[in-house]
């Protein structure tokens, strides 16, 4: 019951910011991530990220990636399957190199700057989902690309942290936890899109028709759920971001008749508790501690940490046939860090390879960044819109 009052306040709040914030006309996503950086412990220290916050948001990500799978178009997708791979690739390349080259100038050992630009390379694509669900791009080939460009990020950020760790095991640091081989995890994620595959063409509309058969209220909509929550837990079993598995669901179950009924049944649901409380939880993560002490390096991360993602994935989608304003938005569609990043970041810290003071540097570049990608994706989107 004590999770109940912060519940609350964070409904009401962010009810409130997200309405202000489109009334000025920006992403409500916005003063969404304000309203946990201004409860949490950053400023007023009212709300803390603990178990419950943690279920809840974890939730919330995973019923919006659904959602973004359920009005993703499967042949958008696969046409620009290709177009996604070189953006993801193009995507973490850049930013690993440049991130860590600027970090061992600010005096970070190799091992450091190397584990920073790993921090950067991984996109959170959720938060961009958000976007382009509120002005109606997910379905198109700007969206599908970002959507797959993401999957491919994970898979990729998967193996470069394996990497990592495997580096810090080699040179006496323990990661904590015992990870497989490189091999073993590529298997086990192969398995993974194998099932995924057979979930689209026959277990998901099985498993759906079954669910209209059950004499239970709202059986359809269990169903669902059972295929979402299953995926993103299985996903997460294989190493990549139950995000991941949830959003394949969500595609699954959009190749079915009851997409358009689960639509108008699952948004609300998440609407009206567990997407807010994910947002909320992205600006629960920032702390000021030290933070006049990195001013400086914290500046100098923020700007590099939008601009190499922007242009990395930009010119991967130029490289592929876009145009200039397209290739753009696919640019900031991949800015944002979010999770990946912040659960890479306490690995190193956890390690001891990042100290208090570093770490909560590197904490609050990713918040900043994902807090402004929404705006430079909405500016970049309503371009692109006016174009067509």
């Amino acid at each position: 019951m004590d999770f109940i009052g912060p519940l609350c306040l964070i409904l009401i709040t962010t009810t409130i910011a997200g309405h202000f914030a489109n009334r000025i006309g920006i992403p409500a996503v916005i003063g969404e991530l304000l309203v946990g950086i201004v409860l949490g412990p950053a400023i007023l220290d009212w709300i803390k990220l603990d178990g419950l916050v943690n279920a809840f948001s974890d939730i919330g990500v995973v019923i919006l990636m659904f959602l973004g799978g359920l009005e993703s178009d499967l042949k958008l997708l696969r046409k620009y399957l290709r177009p996604a791979i070189i953006v993801a690739i193009s995507g973490v390349i850049l930013p690993a190199l440049i991130m860590g080259g600027v970090t061992y100038l600010f005096g970070f050992s190799f091992l450091e700057s190397l584990f920073i630009g790993v921090v950067f390379s991984a996109t959170s694509v959720s938060i961009s989902v958000a976007v382009l669900k509120q002005y109606k791009a997910l379905s198109t080939r700007e969206g599908a690309t970002i959507l797959g460009a993401a999957v491919a990020d994970d898979i990729i950020g998967v193996l470069l942290l394996s990497l990592m760790i495997s580096l810090l095991a080699s040179q006496g640091i323990h990661a904590g936890g015992h990870q497989p081989g490189i091999l073993i995890i590529l298997l086990e994620q192969l398995a993974f899109f194998c099932g995924t595959f057979l979930l689209v063409k026959w277990i998901a509309p099985y498993l759906m028709h079954l669910g209209e058969r059950l004499i239970v209220p709202s059986s359809v909509t269990i169903m669902s759920m059972i295929i979402c929550l299953s995926m993103a837990w299985l996903a997460n079993i294989v190493g990549l971001s139950g995000a991941i598995g949830a959003f394949f669901a969500g595609i699954a179950v959009a190749n079915t008749p009851y997409k358009s009924i689960l639509a108008d049944h699952v948004e609300p649901l998440g609407n009206s508790i567990f997407i807010p409380v994910f947002f909320v939880s992205v600006g629960l993560n920032m702390t000021l501690n030290h933070f006049l002490r990195n001013l400086m390096l914290v500046i100098v991360l923020v700007i590099l940490a939008a601009l190499t993602k922007w242009l990395g994935c930009g010119l991967g989608a130029k490289f592929s046939g876009f145009d200039n304003l397209s290739s753009s938005v696919i640019g900031t569609g991949m800015i944002a860090r979010g999770e990946m990043g912040l659960i890479t970041a306490q690995i190193g810290h956890q390690a001891g390879l990042l100290n208090n003071t570093d770490y909560s540097a590197i904490i609050l570049v990713i918040i900043l960044v994902t807090l402004i990608s929404p705006l430079l994706l909405k500016q970049t989107l309503k371009k692109s819109l006016a174009q067509d």
